[in-house]
């Protein structure tokens, strides 16, 4: 039952990190784009493009858990 639940927290995690991506890069993207860009830098002219969420592929590596 551990198992299970260590593998949907996993997965929960997974899926929020390629959602966050994903809305990053279309904040990114409008920010790029015109007419957004000119609205942006109009209304909103401290926005700057935001960074992407990078991990190094060891910290991606699920913890083993031994019973």
């Amino acid at each position: 039952m551990l198992q299970s639940q260590l593998e949907g927290t996993e997965n929960r995690i997974a899926v929020a990190r390629r959602d966050y991506i994903d809305a990053v890069q279309t904040y990114n993207t409008t920010l790029r784009t015109i007419p957004s860009r000119w609205i942006a830098a109009i209304f909103y002219p401290d926005s700057k493009p935001r960074q992407t969420f990078t991990i190094t592929e060891q910290a991606q590596q699920a913890p083993h858990v031994q019973f």
